[in-house]
């Protein structure tokens, strides 16, 4: 177990792969998961020569709960605040549904620090009036009922019913994650993430390499959610995993991996690039030239 005082909570977190990477890869998961749900991709990636973080969220895993509401621009600092202390300036972002949400909002707060964006099975829309309405009524159901009987309900759409008929660990695993996750931390991202913005217009500005990845079968956020982020995002790549539903990094693991890793090359090659290219007095270079210190 590795934790991290930042941002006036602990954070429990994965690190591997060398240290002298220049981009190292974040992992932020989704609800109501940990940061477990990463572990085939931290194994990839740390195989390959990357080092690679996967955090819990406040709320979530071992991190610490804070019970009431969450937005997301405290999710987004908890991480800043962890990179910091790891002496970390530039990253590569992934995240998972709402992990991707809270992605999108660290490139909205601190663009001068992404380097590169991995969105899987996530949406950049804004919440509706509906919306907001269920998260806040399962944020009441979570803290009376507890995690176990909305686990029941969900899990063959996290990951597709093949998924829990031909792999059953990773179901298990799945169930186990959600089941587990305190109904305060759960409760509170809840209520948070009822008041996410419209982040169309922050990816619409982006210009670093950029993967968006969805299972097939995803009913939270089906493909035509990614194909919108796709289009948003100009060159960055799509990648539709067949045979999976929600979760395609433990459904699908190879085929994400090898995206993943692609995606990762990509990042390497443009940080490359953009040390060998004009100084960081030269225009434009801004918020964007901090150097990487991972």
């Amino acid at each position: 177990m590795t934790t991290a005082s930042a941002n006036g909570i602990a954070i429990g977190y994965d690190d591997l792969g060398p240290r002298t990477c220049a981009v190292p890869l974040l992992l932020v998961h989704g609800h109501p998961f940990d940061r477990s749900m990463w572990r085939p991709q931290l194994q990839a990636a740390a195989a390959a020569g990357h080092r690679v973080i996967a955090p819990d969220l406040r709320g979530y895993g071992e991190s610490t709960v804070v019970p009431g509401s969450t937005p997301f621009p405290v999710f987004a600092t908890d991480l800043a605040a962890l990179l910091d202390g790891l002496g970390i300036g530039e990253v590569a972002l992934g995240g998972l549904s709402m992990g991707g949400q809270i992605v999108m909002e660290f490139q909205r707060l601190f663009p001068g620090r992404v380097r590169g964006l991995l969105l899987a099975d996530t949406a950049a829309e804004p919440e509706t009036a509906d919306g907001r309405a269920w998260r806040r009524a399962m944020a009441d159901r979570l803290l009376r009922e507890g995690m176990a009987p909305y686990a029941d309900e969900v899990l063959t759409k996290m990951v597709a019913p093949r998924t829990v008929e031909t792999m059953p660990d990773v179901a298990t695993h799945v169930r186990l994650m959600m089941g587990g996750t305190p109904p305060e931390g759960a409760a509170a991202a809840l209520r948070g993430r009822a008041e996410r913005p419209d982040y169309r217009p922050v990816l619409a500005g982006v210009t670093v390499p950029t993967l968006v990845v969805v299972g097939a079968d995803d009913e939270f956020t089906p493909v035509e959610d990614a194909r919108t982020l796709h289009r948003l995002v100009a060159g960055s790549r799509l990648r539709v995993v067949e045979g999976a539903a929600h979760m395609p990094n433990l459904e699908r693991p190879a085929e994400f991996n090898a995206a993943m890793l692609e995606f990762l090359d990509e990042v390497a090659a443009a940080s490359t690039a953009r040390r060998s290219g004009p100084p960081a007095g030269a225009a434009g270079a801004g918020a964007g030239a901090a150097g990487a210190t991972g």
